[in-house]
Formats: structure tokens, sequence, C-alpha cells
């Protein structure tokens, strides 16, 4: 199987993906590089780019490309609709742009990483640590193209809904800041090891991922045993690694990565009790805008975030991720004009700008509301998970968007629960399971209940008439729903086969 046709591997731009539409591929531009015109200070963070180049890159979408560009659950920057020989057009054209682009295993930081006032801590320098040790240990070749690390200095944009195999969260303690390192899953779902210093949590991550790589590339943290995982918090409490030379760092290769300790009491038993963490969700296997969204609340990179000195920074987001090219080059010659210096990616599929004096953020935002960007977090749109679909997409067989923006606009009251809108079976646009998905198949559109797009149906109608029966669904919610009841718990309340007969109801009431 060749890099054109695997799914489940990273797009990057130098290895496109096949899509329903053509290739894709996937860049992670590093701010603070000498053409970003961003902050250097404390290490690069992943997603800047000064206004001209987020320009020049979406003149170059629109030349090669089918004019679709994403921004990722994860942050990262998506061209659609390519062929092998534009690829390689594109992929020459962004280098004499001269944009830095992340390379090797991501060592993710928040898009306000350094530059935030309410961080615990600036989370560059630690992940700069990993990044070089990553390299040292020769882990890059080794491990998949999945396999990632976050570190979260914990700000007002957290990377909490970002699944990570390695998670470092910045916390305060009596002696000052520490690093609480989780594995396998989000900020919410992550198994819990230890809280170190950076210099320990630098080593047990390394020590984690060598792990991992012992597995084979198709292996994530969720594949180690509840023993690897015992045995790591238990040997970073009885070795000093800070003091240690490199060679204390486990040889893996003997026991597949288990590390023997003498008789102790892990500091995390009492915590890790349950079966290996290998159902817990990390890197999904498929889908360009990978990403969980389900679980706990963190605050969308949406709206006015302060910063020093008065500035602030502005986030926008793109509707379902994905916007055409040209009206991108619209928002970003806007911002340019309001001397806006730089452009940050962000998870959760929004635009930071940062640069521009607070009086031009109004007008900003008006532009980019009148091009149809998301400008508030209660725009229902940022509930809806939606792929390109047709006929932006070859694999897709109903009109995701159309769907989505009609549903948005008429039953934006019931969206308190993530709503997936899936061109086809794959789930591109959200792997994991929603309370109701609409996936487009043979038989029209499917209405899946609390599973992902891949379960049965358990109701079809035509897909152009898909929205219609949410909408009976969204008034049987109404109806239902106890006083202060969210939708999402009457959903669960109802069950799916009620669920399932309203929404094929509204086409029997159609015939009549």
């Amino acid at each position: 199987m060749n890099a054109f046709s695997r799914r489940g591997a990273c797009p990057a731009l130098s290895v496109p993906m096949q899509t329903g539409d053509g290739l894709l591929v996937r860049l992670n531009p590093v701010a603070g590089g000498p053409s970003s015109g961003g902050p250097t200070s404390g290490g690069p963070t992943s997603g800047g780019l000064s206004p001209k180049l987020l320009i020049g890159l979406a003149e170059s979408a629109l030349r090669h490309g089918n004019g679709i560009m994403e921004v990722t659950a994860r942050g990262s920057l998506q061209i659609r609709g390519l062929t092998m020989d534009s690829a390689t057009r594109l992929a020459a054209e962004v280098d004499a742009l001269d944009i830095a682009v992340r390379t090797g295993v991501p060592v993710e930081t928040g898009p306000l990483a350094g530059i935030d006032p309410q961080e615990i801590a600036d989370p560059r320098p630690l992940a700069e640590r990993i990044r070089a040790s990553i390299d040292e240990a020769g882990l890059a070749a080794r491990l998949g193209p999945k396999v990632s690390v976050v570190v979260d200095g914990c700000g007002q944009l957290t990377m909490d809904s970002v699944t990570a195999d390695v998670r470092l969260a910045a916390v305060r303690v009596d002696a000052g800041v520490r690093w609480r390192v989780s594995v396998a899953g989000d900020g919410w779902n992550g198994r819990p090891l230890v809280t170190a210093d950076e210099g320990s949590a630098c080593d047990i991550t390394v020590a984690a991922l060598r792990m991992v790589a012992e597995k084979g590339r198709e292996a994530h943290a969720r594949d180690l045993t509840e023993r690897q995982l015992v045995s790591l918090a238990g040997w970073l409490c009885s070795t000093s690694l800070r003091e240690a030379p490199p060679s204390v760092l486990p040889d893996i290769s003997p026991s597949r990565g288990e590390i023997t300790l003498p008789p102790m009491v892990s500091p995390i038993s009492g915590v890790v009790k349950e079966k290996p963490a290998s159902k817990l969700p990390i890197s999904p296997p498929e889908g360009e805008m990978s990403g969980r969204t389900e679980g706990g609340a963190s605050r969308k990179p949406i709206g006015l975030f302060p910063l020093a000195g008065d500035t602030f920074a502005l986030g926008i987001a793109l509707p379902y991720g994905s916007m055409p090219a040209d009206k991108i080059i619209a928002l970003a010659q806007t911002a340019l004009a309001l001397n806006a210096t730089e452009i940050r990616l962000a998870p959760g599929r929004a635009l930071l700008f940062l640069g521009q004096p607070p009086a031009a953020n109004p007008s900003l935002q008006d532009t980019a509301t009148a091009l149809g960007f998301v400008t508030a977090p209660t725009d229902p749109r940022t509930r809806i998970a939606a792929c390109p679909g047709t006929p932006a997409c070859a694999s897709g067989r109903i009109a995701t968007r159309e769907i989505a923006e009609t549903i948005a606009a008429e039953n934006a009251d019931i969206l308190d629960f993530t709503l997936h809108i899936s061109g086809c079976a794959k789930g591109c646009a959200h792997p994991g399971p929603t309370a109701l998905a609409i996936v487009g198949g043979e038989n029209g559109a499917g209405l899946v209940v609390n599973a992902t797009a891949k379960a049965l149906p358990a109701g079809y109608r035509p897909g152009y008439d898909a929205a219609r029966g949410i909408g009976r669904v969204a008034a049987m919610i109404r109806s239902a729903r106890y006083q202060g009841e969210t939708a999402a718990a009457c959903l669960t309340r109802l069950g799916p086969a009620g669920i399932a007969e309203a929404y094929r109801q509204a086409q029997t009431e159609k015939r009549k």
C-alpha cells in the first residue's frame, strides 16, 4: 500500500493522502520563525503565519487544489483536491515562501503558548527539550505517524480536547510549577502517571515513547500494559533521573519495555486498577480532521483573549473546519490592512489573529462574519462536525454542509451536543461517537444514535430531506424534555428507537 492510498497515515506536505476529492496534504507551520513575524522568545509554537504568508499559501491552494482549505481539530492546516503533480508544485511553492513546517514526532503546545499571561507555565522550553530528547534517542523513525505528545501550559486555551500518547500539563504546587504526566487520552480521560519537575517529566515522556516504539509502528500508549504503566511511575519515583546519565533510561529490548523494579508500592497503584488502557481513544485511525471533541468542556478558541500590554488575540473559526481559499485570502487581507502581524492555527478549527490594535478587532470580526466565518462561541455551527460531502468529495453521498447550515439555522436551541454529519461511513470529520450522526449511504441519509458513523443506522430518509428529519427530532426534544434537562440527556432518556421513529416520521408526514 503506497502513501497515496494508505488511510491512517498523516498526510504531510511531502506525503499526500488519497481522499474522495483527490489528494490531501497537511502542514503545521511553526510560529516565531524567520518568516512569521511572530514572537521568538522561549522557542517556537505551532501554527504561526504572517498574513502575507497565509495569503500566499491560500493562493497556492487555489492554483493547485480544489480551493478548499481546512483547519483541523488539532490545529493543523489542510489543502484538498490535489493531484500528484499539483501536490509537488504546491510543496515547491511552500518552500519558496520559506514557511517553517514542523516535522518529526508532534510535540504540541497551545496556540497562545508563551504569550498568555494566564498560563501556569510557558510550555515551550519543555516541549523543545522533549523534541531534542526524542531526536537524540532516535525514536522518530520507530514511532507511528500519529504518535504525539502534548505539553499544556494550562492558560486560557487549554489542550484538553486534543488526544495524545503522552500529555504533560502544568500545575501549581507549593514549591513552584510541576508537570502532571498522563498517557493515552485527552485532558479528561488520560491515564495519570506522576507529577514531576521539568527534567523528570521529559525523561518519563521519552521512556514511555520508547515502550511504545518497542511494540511497533502501529502502537500507541494505549497499548502499554498495566505493568508497564506502573513501572514507569515507580521507576521515576525510585530513580533520580535528572542526575543520572542517559544509560539509566530503560533498556527495553529484553522485556518489551517493561522495567524491573524492586518490590515497592507504586505511587499509582491506587489509581491504575482497571484493565490496560488499550480501549482509550487516541489518534483515531482514520479521518483528515481527526481530534476528539466529546468529553469535558474547555473554552473555544473564538472571541477575544487578553494578552500582555492591553493587547488581545482574536479567535475566528472556520465553520465545520473548512472554508474556500478565496475567503481566507479576503480575511487575511483585512487583517493585514488592520496591522495584524501573525495568524496562528488553533485546535478547535480556528485562526488566532495577533498584533492588531484593540480598536481593529470589531472591524476584523465584522469582516469575518460577512464572509461566513464563526465569530461567536455560541454559534450553533460549533456543535456540528461536517465533512465536505457532495459535491466536493467523490466519496460523499449527501450534501453535508447544506444539511448542516439548515439544521444550525432552524434548531440552534437544542444543539447542546455534537451532531455529526458525514458524507459516507468513514466518518472523517468526527471519528469518535456522537449523540446523533447523519450518514450518507446507498439508502439515503441514515441516522446513527450514540455511535460512530460506521455503525448501522437506526433509520433512513432521502438525503435531501435529512435536515427535516432532524427538525422532527428537535421538535420531540422540545416537547419531551424536563425543565432544566439538556437536549443530550433528553435524547438518552428517549432512546434510539424513539429517536429513529421521529426521524423517519417526517418523511411519512410529507407523503400524506
